[in-house]
């Protein structure tokens, strides 16, 4: 088990708010992973529409998201958290799954409890298999990990569809199957909000999405609630849409990027993140004798 698997069990036991802003390629991984947070969140969302150019909707399949699991978390230093949607189909999938994302790296996987094919938790028309069907899931999930180290996250989307109560009773219930962390998709007030944390003594994930069905709140805020992590999942992901918007609208109008508006990340800068550095040394250290 590596050092970041422990070290996300270990900072859970402590005071304070986790932060794990949302990664969905190699450039925002490689980017967010020089800030130093606690952990990183994987996006199922971001790396669905990154990877594949498609909407998050069940469209993804085990091997492409294990591939994106193994690069972003054999780069990162930081503790990453995996979004694995249903697990990809039944018992035996759900098995496969726990190995080959603990295999590849991740140090904790989200499961949800929507019926296949699954949409993302802020979308409408999504639906929830039967509770029972759902912790037998969490079961074979605890069962099939090889270090309890590798943190289980059950998820229910049942708020939307079947209220509060339903999601708060399937929440408790997979707390019971073995999970170690919660996450209720979609609660709609800060009242919401503070019921499921005074609801669990489980740490508790909050889904911070910009014009999604839950407020957006501060770290103080969130805190205050109960909650112990705050996912940011798309956030990067739009900031970064909006500016490509600006450029792209740029060179349609103008032909080029002279005068442009948009902030721009410095070239060097990027080359150094992407590691250029360490190409120009080991060239340098294995040049041929002149």
């Amino acid at each position: 088990m590596t050092s970041k698997t422990t070290a996300l069990r270990a900072r859970l036991n402590q005071p304070g708010l986790v932060v794990a802003p949302g990664v969905f390629d190699m450039v925002s991984l490689r980017l967010a992973d020089s800030f130093g947070f606690d952990a990183l969140y994987m996006t199922g969302y971001g790396t669905v529409a990154s990877h594949m150019g498609l909407p998050d909707a069940g469209l993804a399949t085990y091997s492409d998201m294990v591939g994106r699991v193994t690069a972003m978390a054999g780069m990162a230093r930081t503790p990453l958290i995996a979004d694995a949607d249903t697990g990809y189909g039944g018992l035996l999938n759900m098995r496969h799954t726990i190995r080959g994302y603990e295999a590849a790296g991740a140090c904790a996987i989200q499961l949800e409890d929507q019926e296949f094919p699954k949409k993302c938790g802020h979308t409408p028309g999504r639906r929830v298999i039967p509770m029972a069907d759902m912790v037998r899931k969490i079961q074979v999930a605890v069962d099939s990990r090889d270090s309890k180290d590798f943190l289980i996250i059950a998820r229910t989307d049942a708020r939307t569809t079947l209220g509060l109560d339903e999601a708060l009773r399937r929440a408790e219930a997979y707390a019971k199957a073995g999970a170690d962390i919660l996450f209720v998709e979609s609660p709609e007030s800060e009242e919401e909000m503070r019921r499921i944390g005074q609801s669990f003594q489980l740490p508790l994930v909050a889904n911070m999405v910009e014009k999604g069905r839950t407020p957006v709140l501060t770290r103080p805020e969130l805190e205050a609630l109960g909650y112990k992590i705050a996912i940011f999942p798309v956030t990067a992901l739009l900031a970064s849409v909006q500016a490509m918007t600006q450029v792209y609208q740029q060179f349609k109008d103008t032909g080029s990027s002279a005068k442009g508006t948009t902030p721009l990340y410095d070239f060097a800068d990027l080359t150094r993140l992407m590691g250029f550095e360490d190409v120009w040394a080991f060239e340098k250290h294995y040049a041929e004798p002149d």
